[in-house]
Parts: structure tokens; C-alpha cells; sequence
């Protein structure tokens, strides 16, 4: 190897003392090595300065290295949900150690299923990541048109060939109601995420479960759109029915709720319990610090990706269970006041 010259792996195996096929196992992370072996190949690539030349590997295995993620969400909304942000990192940490990368396109819902024929078509992904699945979500058979390997976030309420990152909502909500409840209200209301979310009609099943559970009669619910806007407006209206407590779908309406609150002179927690759902990085520094429920969305993320890439492989990959969403108990909720 000249210095000009950009080593390959010819030069790691070498410098390793193995064959270049063991280096091509150990540095696409692939089983059968050794870990000492792989120790020593890694060690050799980085002391050579070795890196994948992109194209040489996808030529190689035929495949194009790459996942892609389709979201049908407006980008303003996108950009201010942490939920995104903390599952891409969790995604492209698992990539990145793998030596893939992530194609990600935001589109009009409209267009959501061209986006996706258009990634198998050009041969741009050899798998989906499968997001904000929908109530009957048609995405699971255009996959399965397509040949798309895919791994959806939660186990759709449709038939799906697909493996799933077991993600369920309902114990983090019936937590959430059942704390409500001990500290003795009554009224308790719900902000839900839009209808068509099979993760806010979970939240919203679980809410109206619980509250069943509890011996209580239905609360009032108000459908909105999990933006900060949407929590605000179905917070002015929910006040209107002067419940004690409010349980929404997601922490940036619960924020929008807090405010709401205070700008009418309602006291949070003295006159209104408020919980929110997915423990953002925010939620412990509003005032007051906010009941939540906590998530893992970056777990998630490196779950996904570690599944997606097993089936892009070609193996047999069952569902992925995570930790239950947890409670997280602050300052936002107190007990009920006492009936007058």
C-alpha cells in the first residue's frame, strides 16, 4: 500500500493475520468470528484508517445499505414532537455501528403511499421502519405487495407478516387514572390524540378502561391533534366542564394545558390535576414540574433498527418486547379538592 493509496481490506487482513473473508464478517458485524479475532481486525482497520467505501459494499452484497422511514406528519409538527428526534438517534446509532444509513422522507399523507413505492422501486431501502401505525393501517399490506421488509412500531389491529417493538400505552394511562383517582377525583377528562393514531386510540381506550375500573362514570374526552395548539384549545373547551383533573395523550398538550391554566387563573394543582404522556426533556421544568408518563423512544429506536437489519438478513425475527411505560409522579397533580 502506497501512501497515496486508501487501504482496503486486503491490508487489514493482512495486518490482521486473517483471510479477507473473516475481515468482511467481522466488519459487517456478522456472526461466526471470534470476538477476539474481531477485536483484532477492528484494531487493525482503525490503526490503518480504514473506512467502508459505501458503494463497494452495497455492490458487494447487493443490497443498497439503507432503511428507510416515511412520515406523514407536517414538518412543523414533526419539529416540535421530541419523539422523533429521540427515535431517530436511537435508529442511526444502530445504523451508524452497522454501517447503513438512514433515508428519511417527510411527505403529505396523500402521497405517503407513493413515497413508499417509489423507495422499492429505485432500490434506495432494503426495509421500513413502520411509525404512527393507523387504525386498520393499509401500509401493512402495501409492504407486503411490495417485498418490503418492515418492522412496525407496536403490533398493528391488522394482519402483519412483519415483526413488532412491542410498545403498549395502555399501563402508563391506567397508571396515570389510577393516581388520579387515589388522590380522590372524580371528573377526570382526557386530550386524545388524533382518532386514526392506533397509539391515541389506545391511550383513549385505556383512559375510558380505567376510569371503568375505577367504578367511575365516562369522562369527557376531546380529540386533538398532539400539537401544542391543539392541547390549548381542547384544554379552553374541557374547562368548560370543570373536571379536576385532565389526562392528555402526549406532554406538549399538557404544557399548552398548563399554560391555558394559568392565563384563566386556574391553579395547577390546587384546582387542576394535569398529567402528561412521554416524559420529554422538558417535562420536569415547566411549573409546576409535570405528572408523566415515562417512555423510551430511543430504546425503541436502536430495538427497531437491531430487528429490521435481522430480517433484512433473512432470519426468523420475532416481536421485540420493551419496559412498560412508567409513571413519573411531580408536582402537577395533588389531591381534589373537596366536594362543595
Amino acid at each position: 500500500m502506497t501512501r497515496s493509496d486508501r487501504p482496503t481490506i486486503v491490508d487489514v487482513a493482512r495486518a490482521a493475520g486473517v483471510s479477507k473473508g473473516t475481515v468482511s464478517f467481522a466488519l459487517n458485524g456478522r456472526p461466526g468470528v471470534a470476538e477476539e479475532t474481531r477485536q483484532r481486525i477492528l484494531d487493525a482497520a482503525r490503526d490503518l484508517g480504514w473506512t467502508p467505501s459505501h458503494q463497494a459494499r452495497a455492490l458487494s452484497v447487493k443490497r443498497a445499505l439503507a432503511v428507510g422511514l416515511v412520515l406523514a406528519r407536517e414538518p412543523e409538527l414533526l419539529g416540535a414532537d421530541p419523539f422523533f428526534p429521540a427515535f431517530i438517534a436511537g435508529v442511526e446509532r444502530t445504523l451508524s455501528d452497522r454501517g447503513q444509513a438512514l433515508v428519511l422522507q417527510v411527505v403529505p399523507e396523500a402521497e405517503e403511499e407513493a413515497g413508499y413505492r417509489r423507495l422499492a422501486a429505485d432500490g434506495r431501502v432494503d426495509g421500513v421502519f413502520l411509525l404512527d401505525l393507523r387504525v386498520a393501517d393499509p401500509r401493512i399490506a402495501l409492504l407486503e405487495e411490495l417485498g418490503l421488509p418492515a418492522v412496525s412500531i407496536a403490533r398493528p389491529d391488522v394482519p402483519s407478516g412483519f415483526p413488532a417493538v412491542l410498545v403498549d400505552d395502555r399501563p402508563g394511562i391506567a397508571a396515570a387514572v389510577r393516581h388520579l383517582v387515589e388522590l380522590g377525583h372524580r371528573r377526570i377528562a382526557h386530550v386524545a390524540g388524533p382518532s386514526q393514531f392506533l397509539h391515541a386510540q389506545v391511550r383513549r381506550e385505556a383512559f375510558t378502561q380505567a376510569l371503568a375500573d375505577a367504578g367511575l362514570p365516562p369522562g369527557h374526552i376531546v380529540e386533538a391533534d398532539f400539537s401544542a395548539a391543539g392541547g390549548a384549545r381542547a384544554t379552553r373547551e374541557l374547562l368548560a366542564h370543570q373536571p379536576t383533573a385532565i389526562v392528555y395523550a402526549n406532554d406538549l398538550m399538557a404544557i399548552a394545558g398548563l399554560s391555558v391554566a394559568s392565563e384563566l387563573g386556574v391553579v395547577v394543582p390546587g384546582q387542576l390535576s394535569i398529567t402528561g404522556f412521554d416524559n420529554t426533556a422538558l417535562a420536569a421544568y415547566v411549573s409546576p414540574p409535570l405528572t408523566t408518563v415515562r417512555t423510551d423512544p430511543y430504546l425503541w429506536g436502536r430495538a427497531a433498527a437491531d430487528a429490521l437489519l435481522a430480517s433484512i438478513e433473512g432470519g426468523t425475527v420475532d416481536d421485540v418486547p420493551v419496559p412498560p411505560a412508567q409513571l413519573v409522579v411531580r408536582a402537577s397533580t395533588a389531591p381534589a379538592l373537596p366536594a362543595v
